[in-house]
């Protein structure tokens, strides 16, 4: 007995270890494709119990492997000591590996009732238990589709069924593996088996044609406008008033270096309307209460006859709290939008308790209102919605601007309050993915990296060096009126998984 869990417990740990180095920063892609094999062994021919606590051990070795990083900032900015950071995450973890602990008690009910064969269920109950993680707890961080994110060829099947088709097609492919090692080492493989995983290798064949072909149509646009990103390496802390001033400085020194640079190398082009993106970083701007800022920002882009997008912490009259806003301003220094963000990071600036508690719970950045419209910019003729850091991580709001007939999306953030950590990496993951469901392309301004462009496809193109000064100078041009399968039917797998799996659990659980 003993011997069993022991073994068990390797092969959730070696599943888990194995998971974790799909994603940045290792990025062994391949790895995701077979590590839910020994995953399955541990749980089958186990109790509800166990097949739930393994399952459990699974979910906090693999979240904790891979976002440790989330310590970083409550060390560096919270002044909490290590150990309690890192229990911290520990804690989070365990919560979250409630999601895979159930997966493994419905798979484990699944292998009593229908035997061996019901391990190609798993792929159903996953998909419904990631679905349900993001709505629970708002948050669906390295969904184990992000582990494909520079897989060039698989990624283009996002642009159909987003994070979930992926993820589902990768734990069917674990589970026919599992299946047939399972078989054949108890001599128990029937032609059907090999049937089925053939019928499986040429559905996911089709969706890579298809999917493929639909990439393919995706034509080169006349080129309808420019855009300047500055990348200024603000440090994450000690910013006294001289240091706050010298910086702004250089954001507008930058920018006209960059659109001076332009200038020169295109002489021969017509001229077009031109954006400049200052990032999301902690420089804390106020442009609404703040009359010599306004000034500043008008002098720049009536001197330069340009847009200029940047953030800024703007006042909510209702509450007098703010709101985290990206706000533009046009070519004569009038402001004409602003963006609210919607999804704001929990415990980074908001805390998720009742609002009679909030004041007494402390965040890293502050404690901000949540924003409510979708709003949309637009600059020449080219219009586009904006994602504020960690919103690249929600697709429903990118779809949402892709409805709206957004040309482009861009992405202002700040993750240098999380260290040069694999968040770097594992954040442009999201913002791949946004750009290929929506075939629009993600341009990601950044304070200390990963500034890119991403096109249509999830090339991550022209990106900056991380924790450097870098500018950036960028044609867009205007996307096609037709959108893709998944924004227009959204998470649409996700939700038959969820109601496939609901029915197993009353007819499952029913007798027994």
């Amino acid at each position: 007995m003993q011997a069993k869990i022991s073994k068990n417990l390797l092969f959730v740990f070696l599943s888990a270890i194995s998971l974790s180095l799909a994603f940045p920063d290792f990025e062994l892609w391949f790895l995701a494709w077979v590590s839910f094999v020994p995953f399955f062994w541990a749980i089958f021919d186990t109790s509800r119990r166990e097949a739930f606590v393994l399952g459990w051990i699974w979910g906090i070795s693999f979240f904790f492997g891979s976002c440790w990083w989330l310590a970083h900032a409550p060390i560096h900015y919270g002044g909490i000591p290590a150990p309690i950071s890192y229990f911290l995450i520990l804690l989070a973890s365990a919560i979250v590996g409630i999601f895979p602990g159930v997966f493994a008690l419905l798979l484990s009910q699944a292998f009593s009732k229908f035997g061996v064969r019901a391990v190609l269920i798993a792929p159903v109950f996953w998909t419904a238990l990631e679905y349900a993680r993001f709505w629970i707890t708002g948050n669906n961080w390295n969904s184990i589709a992000y582990s494909q994110a520079f897989n060039l060829n698989v990624l283009q099947i996002a642009s159909i069924g987003g994070i979930y088709l992926i993820g589902f097609l990768i734990v069917a492919f674990n589970a026919f593996l599992f299946l047939h090692l399972k078989l054949a080492i108890e001599k128990k493989l029937r032609r059907t088996d090999w049937l089925a995983f053939v019928l499986f290798l040429l559905a996911v064949s089709t969706v890579l044609f298809i999917s493929k072909n639909t990439n393919e149509e995706l034509k080169n646009t006349e080129k309808a406008g420019k855009i300047v990103v500055v990348q200024l390496n603000v440090p994450g802390k000690d910013l006294n008033e001289e240091k706050w001033l010298a910086l702004r400085e250089k954001h507008i020194q930058m920018a006209e270096t960059a659109l001076e640079s332009s200038k020169i190398e295109n002489t021969q082009e017509p001229e077009l309307p031109i954006l400049v993106v200052f990032p999301e970083s902690p420089m804390n701007f106020a442009y609404g209460s703040d009359p010599e800022l306004q000034k500043v920002f008008a002098d720049f882009t009536r001197r330069n006859r340009v847009s200029l997008l940047f953030n800024s912490a703007e006042l909510n009259k209702s509450k007098g709290n703010y709101f985290n806003s990206a706000v533009m301003i046009d070519e004569k220094g009038q402001k004409i939008g602003q963006y609210d963000k919607i999804f704001l990071v929990p415990f980074g600036e908001y805390a998720p308790v009742p609002e009679s508690l909030e004041k007494f719970v402390p965040t890293v950045v502050g404690h901000f209102e949540k924003g409510r419209e979708y709003d949309m910019f637009a600059f020449g003729n080219l219009k586009f919605g904006i994602m504020i850091c960690f919103e690249s991580h929600f697709p429903n709001l990118s779809r949402e601007y892709a409805k709206q007939g957004a040309d482009i999306l861009i992405e202002m953030t700040n993750d240098g309050y999380l260290g040069k950590t694999p968040v770097l990496r594992q954040h442009l993951a999201n913002a791949v993915f946004r750009a290929v469901e929506t075939r629009k392309p993600v341009i990601r301004a950044t304070n200390v990296g990963i500034t890119a462009y991403i096109n249509e496809k999830g090339e991550v193109l022209d990106e900056a060096e991380s924790y450097a000064e870098a500018i950036r100078v960028w044609s867009v041009g205007k996307s096609q009126d037709s959108q893709t399968f998944y924004v227009k039917y959204g998470d649409w797998l996700a939700i038959i998984c969820l109601i496939f799996t609901l029915v197993f659990m009353a007819y499952g659980f029913s007798r027994t």
